[in-house]
């Protein structure tokens, strides 16, 4: 099943048709928000508002492993992560979609970052975090779009609230990033732990602030440029979801925790155990 995680500007929809609301306990805590069971594109949906219904969450308040193992629980086994992000180079404008495939992770060490940890360890490569499958499945729909993605980008999150000083952007730039934003990590770490595929979706909204030529980016301009080209996340959604519902049924097992625990299952508690029990199915 698809799950939406939406971001900012993407906490309502009026093509989602809301058929039930789940509020699940999870071993890590609340999630953002009630997830909605939903009917898209005549298909059935899971949908997340990644920072609470008002947009009450700031970036590092967001309890990532909670939502991620809502989802999984669930039956999640593809996530569609939309968000906002600021731009570190000059082809990549405002209005358009970027999918990265990379990311480098700036922020402070604040986040809950894995579901490991506390008696029980192991290692999962983040070599690939996007899906290699679905970001290929959204390539072979270009021709049905209006508009172009880029792809193969650079996605560098920092821990926010604040955006960017010059010297940081321009930093940023020189190491190889391309987009920048608040919220990719852990959420692409935590989704490969739990072998769900990983398909991020961004808006660009602004050129950051590298470029003295430009206006400073503010909160106005990214909500109204996020607002304005909607309409181009809608246009994935119908085409993409109804096209995919077969790739990774099964999630990516092979590619989470099931295969990268060092230690024993039976040296762990019931409790261990019992969260586990739904990561690693």
């Amino acid at each position: 099943m698809w799950a939406i995680i939406g971001g900012s500007g993407f906490e309502k929809n009026p093509d989602y048709r809301v058929i039930n609301s789940h509020h699940l306990d999870t071993p890590f805590g609340v999630c953002s928000a009630s997830i909605q069971h939903i009917r898209v594109a005549n298909i059935d949906a899971l949908f997340l508002s990644r920072h609470g219904i008002y947009h009450e969450l700031l970036p590092s308040e967001i309890n990532y492993r909670a939502n991620i193992y809502a989802l999984k629980a669930l039956g999640a086994t593809k996530i569609l992560a939309l968000s906002t992000v600021g731009s570190l180079q000059s082809e990549l404008k405002p209005g358009e979609i970027v999918v990265p495939t990379q990311f480098i992770d700036q922020t402070k060490g604040i986040r809950k970052t894995s579901f490991l940890g506390e008696g029980v360890t192991g290692h999962v490569s983040l070599a690939n975090p996007t899906s290699i499958e679905l970001v290929s499945a959204l390539q072979n729909l270009l021709e049905q779009l209006d508009f172009g993605i880029h792809f193969n980008r650079t996605y560098l999150c920092i821990e926010g609230p604040y955006y960017s000083t010059r010297a940081e952007s321009l930093y940023y730039r020189r190491i190889g990033a391309d987009i920048i934003g608040m919220t990719s990590f852990p959420e692409y770490a935590l989704a490969r732990e739990a072998g769900i595929g990983y398909l991020p979706c961004c808006i660009v909204t602004d050129y950051d602030c590298w470029n003295e030529s430009l206006p400073e980016v503010n909160l106005a301009k990214v909500m109204d440029t996020s607002l304005k080209n909607k309409e181009k996340i809608q246009q994935i959604i119908k085409r993409l979801l109804p096209k995919t519902l077969d790739l990774l049924a099964k999630g990516c097992p092979e590619l989470g925790l099931k295969h990268a625990l060092l230690t024993p299952i039976e040296y762990l508690s019931a409790q261990q155990k019992s969260w586990l029990s739904i990561i690693l199915a």
